[in-house]
């Protein structure tokens, strides 16, 4: 996925959830958007540099948005939670998931279940006469490093995560296909975990939801640096998960 012009700047503090203020290498301070909702520990502190994006759009209050974070040792997060479904979506076209190639037609954002949800992508067979039941996928944007590589998932509380679980349990007791996909955003994590220390009712429903066969998937991905600025993000494999 081809990422939009950034420029770089030094992170002074995270505020309100959707702002943080930065400073230019000029010196002077502004205010940026930030579209990650979770805690965004180790991704968000005082000192990294923030690479961000510029909207063409006059009518935005703060046209600039966090969409990287680069940490002292080099290594890059994606903290634009958007980008995740982004680049599922592309790697679901290009037919780099294997273990949904199988799926040819992508419906992103459907309405299902119970409890009033939207699927981040349906998947679907061309072939009328294939048994291949629809597959529902659900992508997490993970960014959460322990010492050790292992990225974990979620990094706060999450009531809509366990939602989605429950969503895609019943999913698969009604005969369909389901998968909850981790994107690995922080360039450091080359193995999952679920954050049961951060929340344990999102641990034991996804363990629940892997008992009743719904896939747990999880991708790793890779950066291109052109000229010492960050161009480009892409999927690059499974990693191992560990329940």
């Amino acid at each position: 996925m081809q990422l939009p012009r950034l420029q770089s700047a030094a992170l002074l503090r995270r505020y309100k959830r959707f702002l943080a203020d930065i400073e230019l290498p000029s010196g002077e301070v502004i205010t940026i958007h930030c579209a990650n909702t979770g805690a965004m520990t180790g991704c968000g502190e005082e000192g990294d540099t923030v690479w961000y994006s510029t909207s063409d759009n006059l009518k935005r209050k703060y046209r600039h948005s966090w969409e990287l974070t680069e940490k002292a040792n080099g290594e890059l997060v994606c903290v634009n939670t958007a980008r995740a479904n982004q680049l599922v979506h592309e790697a679901l076209q290009q037919g780099k998931i294997a273990e949904l190639a199988q799926y040819k037609t992508i419906k992103p954002e459907v309405k299902y279940g119970t409890e009033n949800s939207r699927i981040d992508f349906l998947l679907q067979a061309n072939e009328p006469q294939t048994a291949l039941a629809d597959c529902y996928v659900e992508v997490k944007s993970t960014t959460l490093l322990t010492e050790s590589a292992v990225g974990m998932f979620p990094d706060a509380k999450t009531e809509r995560g366990q939602k989605h679980l429950r969503e895609l349990i019943q999913m698969r007791q009604q005969g369909q296909s389901a998968v909850i996909f981790f994107a690995a955003l922080h360039s450091g994590i080359q193995r999952f975990q679920v954050a049961e220390q951060i929340d344990p009712h999102y641990a034991a429903l996804l363990k629940q939801a892997h008992q009743a066969g719904v896939q747990l998937l999880c991708y790793n991905c890779d950066y291109r640096i052109e000229n010492a600025i960050p161009t480009a993000l892409w999927l690059n494999h499974a990693i191992p998960i560990q329940l």
